[in-house]
């Protein structure tokens, strides 16, 4: 599975935690070491020597950290005018 769909898998099971479960950097540390574990990922084509690769922690600590403590986004409701 290439990276971005595998991005996309793992923020999806990220976000579908209730939300008591993602609240903290201790709960993503965790989220994070299961998942990169349990996922494959694949080398980059832009540093073909890894040079510059990231850990997979640390890529999916990226990804998840901005998500820590959101929850499903509803729009706020106005005063309604008639």
């Amino acid at each position: 599975m290439e990276d971005h769909q595998t991005r996309r898998k793992i923020i999806r099971e990220w976000m579908a935690l209730p939300k008591e479960k993602r609240q903290t950097e201790e709960q993503v540390a965790a989220f994070a070491k299961k998942a990169a574990q349990q996922n494959e990922f694949h080398r980059s084509r832009r540093d073909p020597s890894q040079k510059f690769r990231r850990d997979p922690y640390q890529k999916l600590m990226g990804w998840l950290l901005p998500r820590a403590g959101k929850g499903k986004v509803r729009p706020k409701r106005g005063p309604q005018s008639n």
